[in-house]
């Protein structure tokens, strides 16, 4: 697995200090974190977004699955925004979604969902989707603001993963 290449978010001159976030850091986040907020795109443009459970499997991809909805708007648009429960530690991911039509390849991936969530996760073809990720941000805050913003200007990190 390669990792993906970190370089700073595009902000005004002056606002951020030269430091990087490892990806190490975001992945743990992703790898421990019990929910995943899912946005998508509904028929009519408007944005939806929903928690879902899931797991980011070592192959730097998340995994879920999903009901209906969110599966109508994926087929329709592939592109999906994850984003992680804290704004304090924050992760989001964006990517490009995919339906798994074919679970019988899944075994290490149900096994850590098994694993996470104590529950005998069965999926049916087209249950579930796999988010390969384009790019990813990250940042630390004090969620009391009482820094003036330091936190975030000293850790805002973005990550491109090589999909090539």
């Amino acid at each position: 697995m390669r990792e993906p290449i970190a370089d700073r978010p595009e902000l005004p001159p002056g606002y951020l200090e030269e430091k990087r976030l490892p990806f190490a850091w975001a992945r743990a986040r992703l790898v421990h974190s019990p929910n995943y907020w899912v946005a998508t795109v509904t028929p009519e443009g408007r944005p939806h977004v929903r928690p879902v459970w899931g797991v980011w499997h070592e192959d730097d991809a998340l995994y879920f699955g999903t009901g209906a909805r969110i599966a109508v708007h994926l087929a329709r648009d592939p592109a999906v925004s994850i984003h992680l429960e804290s704004a304090d530690e924050c992760v989001i991911v964006e990517g490009e979604a995919s339906q798994i039509q074919d679970p019988s390849g899944l075994g290490p991936v149900i096994a850590q969902y098994d694993a996470k969530y104590s529950w005998q996760m069965k999926p049916a073809p087209g249950e579930f989707w796999r988010v390969t990720p384009r790019r990813a941000f990250g940042w630390l805050c004090d969620g009391s603001g009482e820094d003036g913003g330091a936190a975030f200007s000293a850790t805002a990190t973005r990550w491109r993963f090589d999909i090539g």
